[in-house]
């Protein structure tokens, strides 16, 4: 497998898409797939014209990042906007792509682009993984969507995201964007696609049941104790000094874990809004009647998580190229040491090319565990040779 990383800041959103594009290609003959990755201050669309302009064959499959990415030149990022597309080129490699915007039912919007891909595809078996990317919210009806089609296959990617955190995040397939949408791509090889799926998270001592919930995402009391008091309690964090969006960040260091059945994995739920009543949202689906954990970690250690899921990449394997999905929320705590995060990454990989980009939520799996949705993860993937 051939594979080149091109990027872009220029201004205009169509130029940028032309310049991302001609490097990522440069040299490739039969280039099957780019991985695209923008800042919300482009134009999408007129991004994805630049980049079929130069390769009009060219699957493209993506989302906006929050802030920059990360590739072998450096952490990329501009005041007008940056754009980075790892491209796959593999003769034995069989790729097809699909979207749509999320209509009324996601689960059936999963099944639908799951059908076009596959038809796209012209196999009549399912591949042997798939990547999606996602506007936040509806994720896991998303995957069941897919996997009511494809099946329970491996599957990795992640959640679009952008430089606030406000909703301008896009999806990005084909010549389509959809600020409420999703895109999967279907690979077809005989190689494997390694994805390693972690979060790094240490667990406390603290635990308790969920005992009232609403609307999915709100978690109402833990041990019939308002929730967001209970947190504190366990956290040594102030519940008043939590509300609103004061949560979002300072639950990084402490978001709460719940044990996959048989105990292997542990799906990641971040606390994101303080409510007054003492309640809070996390970012994804919950239930009650379970048990959640305290989970903490420091700088260092969400750093050093970094060096350690690019360690068990490379555990008998020998990657051609590398796509890493890291979370925006770990980006913007680790901020200003954000340059030692990408300095551990490059001494990891060495000469292998790479993108990083940074999202809402991702998406993997983890021990048999099936396909998850994540928050403050890393969901990294690695194509061989």
């Amino acid at each position: 497998m051939k594979t080149k990383v091109g990027t872009s800041i220029t201004k205009k959103s169509f130029d940028a898409g032309v310049e991302t594009a001609k490097e990522a290609t440069n040299g490739l003959k039969n280039p099957k797939i780019g991985f695209i990755f923008t800042s919300v201050k482009y134009n999408q669309k007129e991004l994805l014209k630049g980049i079929n302009s130069v390769c009009p064959n060219l699957n493209v499959i993506g989302m906006t990042s929050t802030d920059c990415i990360m590739t072998p030149d450096g952490i990329i990022t501009s005041e007008n906007g940056y754009a980075g597309m790892l491209v796959l080129d593999d003769n034995e490699l069989k790729v097809s792509i699909a979207s749509k915007e999320r209509g009324n039912n996601p689960r059936e919007t999963g099944r639908i682009i799951a059908k076009e891909a596959l038809e796209k595809s012209g196999k009549k078996y399912s591949p042997a993984a798939f990547a999606l990317f996602a506007t936040p919210q509806e994720e896991e009806l998303y995957i069941k969507g897919v996997q009511d089609i494809l099946g329970d296959i491996p599957m990795f990617g992640g959640g679009a995201s952008d430089d606030s955190l406000i909703s301008e995040w896009e999806v990005l397939c084909g010549q389509n964007s959809y600020k409420s949408g999703c895109a999967i791509a279907l690979f077809y090889t005989n190689k494997e696609i390694k994805n390693v799926f972690t979060a790094g998270y240490e667990e406390t001592e603290n635990f308790g049941v969920i005992t009232k919930i609403e609307e999915n995402n709100k978690i109402c009391e833990i041990d019939n104790v308002p929730a967001l008091k209970k947190y504190a309690e366990w956290t040594g964090l102030d519940s008043d000094e939590l509300m609103g969006q004061n949560l979002m960040m300072a639950s990084v260091r402490h978001p709460l874990g719940i044990k996959t059945i048989q105990g292997e994995a542990i799906s990641v739920k971040h606390p994101i809004i303080g409510n007054p009543d003492y309640s809070f949202i996390v970012d994804s689906k919950v239930t009650d009647k379970i048990a959640v954990i305290e989970l903490k970690s420091n700088i260092d250690n969400l750093i050093n998580g970094t060096v350690t899921a690019l360690r068990r990449i490379k555990d008998n394997y020998e990657p051609s190229a590398l796509l890493l999905i890291h979370n925006c929320f770990r980006k913007k705590v680790i901020n200003e040491r954000l340059d030692e995060d990408f300095v551990a990454i490059k001494n990891m990989v060495g000469d292998t090319p790479f993108i990083v980009a940074f999202s809402f939520k991702e998406y993997g799996q983890n021990n048999h565990s099936g396909a998850m949705v994540n928050g403050l993860s890393l969901s990294f993937t690695a194509f061989p040779k």
